[in-house]
This record gives structure tokens, C-alpha cells and sequence, in this order.
């Protein structure tokens, strides 16, 4: 099939899907502009800040939610299970479950003052069930940061040409957030000097390559940690805003060659649509889900979106465009990641080699789908643009994920010192993440993070439940979402203990066992209204 058609139908579904069911979702969900939001109501100049305009709250909601993993995902079961089924998930998921999940969960913490998810879940259900659920979803965060510290430094280490830019982001945002924050420059002004010297960052990295020798990987994973630490406890508005501002019309740009390259290019799929039912250790379900994960739903984006989103948010008006269209967006780009893996790999037997243990891994493929498929305008640079994207928003992710890890951390345990408790954080994330088992470590991840947006959906159905509104939106998805992520859990669990990895089979149960206790307390508070609204 031509590539060209399945982009062209994927994008009008995404925009019908935001424009009709988006639309109803903000009726559901009670969106009024009138209504103050935490950032002015709770300003504090560190964590509620407003944002000066909506675009730049997207940027950081945008680059937040994104990270590597809607690349990864789909990489990873195009080789797996073919295109058909991952672009049906992402497509038909995005829309019916992530959407829904994402907007929800920014209304929901909107409406208590910039909650968590697992603080409000103390509202609508019970304070045993926000405990259980922090530690569940603090669990989930550090095998996010686990998972990306060593994606990042893979990468950096692989290519050392992007480096430069890829770090060089940082110095860049804050200048820019001084110059709109401090100095009251126009937006306009601010963004066009930051991006002006990203070109220049990514023009001196092809030439300046930056190698920390043998053991890179080891010291870059180090040094990514300690930036997490540090950009985690600054101001939002210091690196937070505009980083992840700038970070946004980065993938914006990836966005647009790589469609532009797939349109240009006009290329047939190289890779079968399906390619079977899996193998014993990949069944179709429950194991496609939640390895695709982030591309069409995921638990990460409703902490993203209760935890930092909707401390910034400065209008209610700007809930859908900033809820429903980040998701949308992030399905734009996991299509994209998709179809440069089918149209730029020459075979299936091509992409299982990058994708295997000596290989460049996910985003190494990506990065040769993305360069084959721009080479006509892009020349030699496509594949360095891609990686240099992808290292940025890893970057975001990992900020925000430890950043988000110091509030639950601050409410489960009761240490008020932000200091010590994001070391607890990078400490444990940065001693899971140096084992380099990706391969196991990102299955269970996927698992975990879907388990996380089920409960969230639950939550998010019993709130509207409480406030006497339409639930079916929210509770069909989440019973989906926790046969899934439970099946999947078990599977992992089970599979872990076959082949002696006890740590990771540990975490399994754990995770299992936290998401069960919580799904039982929501039944037994809900029961007969949730069997009613059914």
C-alpha cells in the first residue's frame, strides 16, 4: 500500500476527531473560560506560573508528553506485528482513549487547584486509594527516567554529533526565558534569537563531534541524571517553559519534513501490514498495546497534565487545544515514526538487524527511515535532525518526569525539602537505569504507564461520576485499559520469572498488586453507579 494514502487518512481522521469529539468532550468536561485557573489563584513563582501565551504552555505539554516513546513504540511493533495493527491502535486509540484520557485528566486537576491525579483520586475516592495509587504511579515515573536515561545516552553515545545541539538546548532556553520573563521581550523576538542559534548548535555538532571515550554510555547516563536533579528544582520559568517551548517547534519541524518526505518520496510500504499473530513471547494482545504505549495512549500524560500543565494554564479556553490536541499531535507523530520505518527500511529482515542487540535500536532506526526518506531536500542531514529531536524531548521527559517524581515523593513520604527528595528520585531511577536491560525494562514500562491511564481514567470517571456528569466517556476506555495493562502485566511478570530476571518480576507484582488494591477501593465506593452509567 502507498504510504502517501495511509498519511493522508490518518491525518483527516485526527483532525475529525478533534474537531467533533474534542469538541464534545469539552461540553462534558465543563470547560468555562470564566473561571480563574490554579496558576493565578496559586501563583508562587516556582511551579504555578502562567504561562504568557497558550502556545508556550503547549510547547511544554507538547515536548513533555512526546519524549522517545511514540517513536520507540511503534518502531518496535512494526517489527513485531507489521503496520496494520499498530497504526489502527494509534489512530483509533488517540482519538476514543487518549484524547479522552489527557483532557481529563488537565480538567480534573484544573478544577483542585493543580492536583495530582492521585490527589484528586483522595477526593473521589478514599485516602487509602491515593496512597496506593502515588506509590504505584512514583513506581511508574522512575521506570520512565530508568527507561530514557539510557535511550538518551545511547544516542549520544552512537552519534556524536548530537551533542552539541542536543545539550546545547539548555543555555539556549534560558536565555530565551530570561529575555521573555526577566528583560519583557517579545515573544516574536525571544524565539527567533533561540532558534537562530539551535541552527547554529546544529550546524557546529556536525563538525564538532563530542565523545567521552570507551565508557560513554556509563558517563553520559551519569551526567543526564545530574541534569535531571538540577532541572528538576528550578523555577518553571527559568528552563521548564522555555526549553520545552523551543523544544515544540523542533518536533513541529520533524513533523513537517518527515510528512514532506513520505509525500515527496511517494514510497510503498517495504514491511507487510501484518505479519502474524506474534510469537510466544509478542501477542498480538495484550503485548501491542502497550509496546506501541505513548503513540495512542499513556499513563505519563495524565501526570504531565495534572502535574506541571495545569499549574501553567493560564485559561480554561485553552484546555482542548492544549489536552486533546497535544494527544492528537503526539498521534501525528507516531504515525509519522511509523510510516518512515515502512517507507525508508528496505525489508522487515533490514529493520529486525537495526533493532537487535548490536544494532542502533529504535531511535537509531528511525533516525535511517526519517534521513532515507528527506534526502531529496535534506541531503545527508535527515537522520542527524531526527536523533538531535528525539535527544531533546528525552531531555524534556526526563525532566519533567523527576520533577513530577518530588511532588509524590514530597506527598507520600512527608519530606518537604524538594532537595532531597528529588535525590531519592534520581538515585533510584539513575541505579535502575545503569543496568542497560531496555529490552526487558521497556515492556514493563509500557505496562505500568497503560495501567496508570486506566486508573487515571477511572479517577477521572468517578470525578464526573460525583459532578453528575456523562461517565461512559471515561469508564469504557478505562476497563479497556486495565484488562489490557493487567493482562500484560501478568504476562511480563510471568515471563520475567522464566528467565530468572527476579528484580524486574518483583516490580511486575508489585505494580500489579498496587493497581488491583486501587481498582477494588474505586468498586467499592462506585459499584453501583459505575455498573448504571454502563
Amino acid at each position: 500500500m502507498n504510504t502517501v494514502v495511509i498519511a493522508v487518512l490518518s491525518i483527516g481522521l485526527f483532525a475529525i476527531g478533534y474537531r467533533i469529539y474534542g469538541e464534545r468532550l469539552a461540553k462534558i468536561y465543563g470547560v468555562d473560560p470564566k473561571n480563574v485557573t490554579p496558576a493565578h489563584k496559586q501563583f508562587d513563582g516556582v511551579d504555578y506560573v502562567p504561562a504568557k501565551h497558550w502556545t508556550i504552555l503547549f510547547g511544554h505539554h507538547f515536548a513533555s508528553i512526546s519524549g522517545a516513546a511514540p517513536i520507540i513504540g511503534p518502531v518496535i511493533a512494526v517489527s513485531i506485528w507489521g503496520w496494520g495493527p499498530a497504526i489502527l491502535w494509534i489512530v483509533l486509540g488517540t482519538i476514543f482513549i487518549g484524547g479522552v484520557h489527557d483532557f481529563g485528566a488537565l480538567m480534573v486537576s484544573i478544577r483542585h487547584n493543580g492536583s495530582t491525579v492521585a490527589e484528586v483520586a483522595e477526593s473521589v475516592v478514599s485516602k487509602r486509594a491515593k496512597v496506593i495509587f502515588t506509590l504505584f504511579v512514583l513506581l511508574a515515573l522512575i521506570l520512565v527516567i530508568a527507561v530514557f536515561i539510557y535511550f538518551c545516552a545511547k544516542t549520544l553515545t552512537a552519534d556524536p554529533r548530537t551533542v552539541l545541539p542536543s545539550l546545547g538546548l539548555i543555555p539556549i532556553a534560558i536565555l530565551v526565558g530570561h529575555l521573555m520573563y526577566n528583560k519583557k521581550k517579545r515573544q516574536r523576538s525571544a524565539t527567533l534569537i533561540g532558534l537562530g542559534l539551535l541552527v547554529v548548535m546544529a550546524i557546529a555538532g556536525n563538525f564538532i563531534p563530542v565523545s567521552l571515550g570507551s565508557n560513554s554510555q556509563f558517563l553520559w547516563s551519569v551526567l543526564l541524571l545530574i541534569y535531571c536533579y538540577a532541572a528538576s528544582i528550578a523555577p518553571v520559568q527559568l528552563l521548564l517553559q522555555p526549553r520545552d517551548y523551543l523544544s515544540s517547534f523542533l518536533l513541529l519541524a520533524g513533523l513537517v519534513f518527515g510528512y514532506l518526505g513520505i509525500i515527496l518520496s511517494n514510497a510503498p510500504a517495504h514491511i507487510p501490514a501484518v505479519t502474524g499473530w506474534g510469537t510466544a513471547k509478542h501477542p498480538l494482545w495484550p503485548m501491542l498495546f502497550v509496546t506501541v504505549a505513548c503513540g495512542a495512549i499513556s499513563g505519563f500524560h495524565s501526570l504531565i497534565a495534572s502535574g506541571t500543565t495545569s499549574k501553567q494554564i493560564s485559561s480554561e479556553a485553552d484546555a482542548r487545544k492544549i489536552g486533546y490536541g497535544g494527544m492528537v499531535a503526539e498521534g501525528l507523530v507516531s504515525t509519522m515514526a511509523l510510516l518512515c520505518i515502512v517507507a525508508g527500511i528496505a525489508n522487515k529482515d533490514t529493520l529486525t538487524g537495526l533493532l537487535s542487540a548490536g544494532g542502533p535500536g529504535p531511535i537509531g532506526a528511525f533516525g535511517i527511515g526519517f534521513g532515507n526518506l528527506t534526502k531529496i531536500f535534506l541531503g545527508g542531514f535527515g537522520g542527524l535532525i531526527a536523533v538531535m529531536i528525539l535527544n531533546a524531548f528525552i531531555l524534556t521527559t526526563l525532566d519533567s518526569a523527576t520533577r513530577i517524581g518530588r511532588y509524590l515523593t514530597q506527598e507520600l513520604f512527608g519530606i518537604k525539602n524538594r532537595y532531597v527528595s528529588t535525590f531519592l528520585v534520581v538515585l533510584v531511577s539513575g541505579w535502575l537505569g545503569l543496568s542497560g536491560k531496555w529490552l526487558l525494562l521497556w515492556p514493563v514500562f509500557g505496562a505500568a504507564n497503560q495501567l496508570v491511564a486506566g486508573i487515571s481514567l477511572m479517577i477521572i470517571g468517578c470525578w464526573l461520576l460525583a459532578k453528575k456528569g456523562s461517565a461512559r466517556y471515561a469508564l469504557i476506555p478505562a476497563v479497556l485499559m486495565l484488562i489490557t495493562a493487567i493482562g500484560a502485566l501478568l504476562f511480563q511478570m510471568i515471563g520475567c520469572l522464566r528467565t530468572g530476571e527476579q528484580l524486574l518480576a518483583l516490580i511486575s507484582a508489585l505494580l500489579l498488586g498496587l493497581a488491583i488494591f486501587v481498582v477494588l477501593e474505586i468498586l467499592g465506593r462506585y459499584k453501583t453507579k459505575l455498573i448504571r452509567n454502563f
